[in-house]
């Protein structure tokens, strides 16, 4: 029972780490919504993108039911080096840019579900899905076949839970600008709890070398300031 809680957890966290950005994105999708651009044309596009990030993150659990899972665990240090490198490195937040893109297509086609417009979400969510792969891959092959499904399936509820949410708040600009403006700081460390949680349920290291793992990484990933 505990191990199921936790892969809920562990599903959540993975999910809300690598989609908070996306929160951003939609609430613009969903801001241009018109007489084309349809509200389902959003969800399915999300969807759609989404079965493609978790069938690029399926080597991780392939890979998974082959290596030991001490080893395997080890690529939880991958998101921690992410969230460490955002947090010393101050990196900025671009996934906004990509929102630019649904103004550039149009179909008159609009009663299908799978048209252009819904083709060009999705094309945005893969395009914004890089630190997705790098979370999933290491996520799946710490998990065994049915973790995996129940994760999936709560990947899935989460992302109609997050339409839904970005939909009614579309018109709250000032709820837009607080997840624009703190999301930087909440993601990095999300993604460096959730690798430690990784590391951790493997037992790949223990916490003493967890915690010295993340200090050699805060040095090996901060950049050096270019000289003039």
């Amino acid at each position: 029972m505990s191990d199921l809680i936790t892969t809920f957890l562990v599903a959540i966290s993975a999910f809300v780490a690598t989609n908070i950005d996306d929160v951003i994105i939609l609430l613009i999708l969903f801001s241009q919504v018109n007489s084309i651009f349809r509200c389902r044309h959003i969800v399915a596009g999300q969807y759609l993108g989404f079965i493609v990030l978790i069938i690029a993150s399926l080597p991780g659990l392939f890979g998974g039911l082959i290596l030991p899972p001490n080893w395997i665990g080890l690529l939880g240090l991958i998101p921690m080096a992410m969230g460490i490198s955002s947090l010393v490195n101050g990196e900025e937040n671009e996934t906004l840019e990509m929102a630019n893109f649904t103004t550039e297509y149009q179909d008159t086609n609009t009663n299908n579900l799978f048209n252009s417009q819904t083709y060009n979400v999705a094309a945005i969510t893969i395009a914004n899905g890089s630190d997705n792969i790098s979370v999933y891959m290491p996520l799946f092959a710490s998990s065994n076949v049915v973790n995996f499904i129940i994760i999936i399936g709560v990947f899935f509820i989460l992302i109609a839970i997050w339409c839904y949410v970005a939909y009614k708040f579309t018109y709250q600009t000032k709820i837009a600008d607080i997840l624009s403006q703190y999301s930087n700081y909440i993601l990095p460390f999300a993604l460096i709890i959730l690798g430690g949680i990784i590391i951790l349920k493997t037992e790949s290291l223990t916490l003493i070398k967890l915690v010295a793992s993340c200090i050699c990484l805060a040095i090996l990933v901060k950049k050096q300031p270019t000289s003039n």
